[in-house]
C-alpha cells in the first residue's frame, strides 16, 4: 500500500523554542512522516533566517514577507530586500508571505497594513510566487484587496483560517487554498470542522504555525512540525477517510501549489 508522507506548510523554525535545535525539530518531524515543510518570514530578518535554514536543509522551504503585525516599520527598502533575497534563492523561496492584515490586535494601523499588503501583491505577482495569508478579524477586507489587486491566475491560501463557511467559499471563488492548525483539535472549533467538511479535499492544506497553536492533547504547550501529523488525523476524521487518504490529498495540494519536489 502507498505510503504518503506529510508537508507542514507553516511554520516559524527561527522562533524559540525551535530555534535552538533546528536538527532536532526536523528530525523529529522527519520520524512522523512529516518530510518537507515551510519555515515562514514575517519580516526582513525573520525572512532572512527561514531562507538559511532552508539552505541548510533539503527538504526544508522559506516564504520571505512581511506580516501585518511590522507594517508599519516597513517600507520599500525592506519590500526590495525581500525581493531580491527570494529572486536570488529561487530554488528554496516557494512562497510570498506571510502577508495581509490582523484587526486583532492592530499593531499596525489599518491603512497601513492595506497599503503594505497591496505592495506585497504585486511583488508577489511580478516573481510569479504564491502567496500566504495572515487574515485575523479581516476575512473580508482581504479578500476585497486581494480580488482588486491579484493578477489573473494568481494562487495562495489563507493560513490559519479562520473564517466562516461563507468567507471559505469566497477564498475557494478566488482559487486559493484554505489551511487548518491544531486548532481544528480543539473542543471549541466546530464552525472550523465544519469549514473542513465543506472544502473539497484538492484545496486543503495543513500546518502547525508552529511553535503556536499545538493540537489537543500538546494545546497549552509549545508547537512543532511532528505535531502536523495529529491535524492530518483530524481532516482525515472530518472527511471519513483515511489518515493515509488525508497525508497524500493534503502533500499533493502542497506540492501543486507550492511547486514543492515529489520526494
Amino acid at each position: 500500500m502507498e505510503t504518503c508522507y506529510i508537508v507542514d506548510t507553516h511554520a516559524h523554525l527561527d522562533m524559540k523554542p525551535l530555534s535552538s535545535d533546528v536538527d532536532a525539530v526536523i528530525k523529529r518531524a522527519s520520524d512522523d512522516g512529516v518530510r518537507q515543510m515551510i519555515t515562514i518570514g514575517i519580516d526582513r530578518l525573520s525572512s532572512k533566517r527561514a531562507v538559511e535554514i532552508a539552505s541548510e536543509h533539503p527538504n526544508v522551504f522559506a516564504s520571505v514577507g512581511i506580516h501585518p503585525h511590522d507594517a508599519a516599520k516597513s517600507d520599500s527598502d525592506v519590500i526590495e530586500f525581500l525581493q531580491e533575497l527570494a529572486s536570488s534563492h529561487s530554488d528554496k523561496v516557494v512562497a510570498w508571505g506571510e502577508v495581509g492584515l490582523d484587526y486583532a490586535k492592530e499593531y499596525s494601523p489599518r491603512h497601513i497594513q492595506k497599503d503594505i499588503f497591496a505592495r506585497q501583491i504585486s511583488v508577489a505577482s511580478a516573481l510569479s510566487l504564491p502567496l500566504i495569508i495572515h487574515a485575523r478579524e479581516a476575512n473580508n477586507d482581504a479578500l476585497d484587496i486581494l480580488s482588486s489587486e491579484l493578477e489573473p491566475g494568481a494562487k495562495g491560501v489563507f493560513h490559519c483560517f479562520s473564517g466562516d463557511i461563507d468567507v471559505a467559499r469566497r477564498v475557494l471563488d478566488m482559487g486559493f487554498y484554505i489551511s487548518v492548525t491544531g486548532v481544528v483539535t480543539f473542543k471549541n472549533a466546530q464552525g472550523l470542522r465544519d469549514v473542513v467538511a465543506f472544502c473539497p479535499s484538492d484545496r486543503l492544506l495543513v500546518e502547525t504555525d508552529a511553535p503556536f497553536l499545538s493540537p489537543v492533547p500538546f494545546r497549552g504547550k509549545p508547537n512543532e512540525p511532528a505535531r502536523v501529523s495529529l491535524v492530518v488525523k483530524a481532516v482525515a476524521d472530518i472527511k471519513g477517510g483515511s489518515t493515509r487518504e488525508a497525508a497524500c490529498f493534503t502533500t499533493q495540494n502542497a506540492q501543486d501549489l507550492f511547486k514543492l519536489p515529489a520526494l
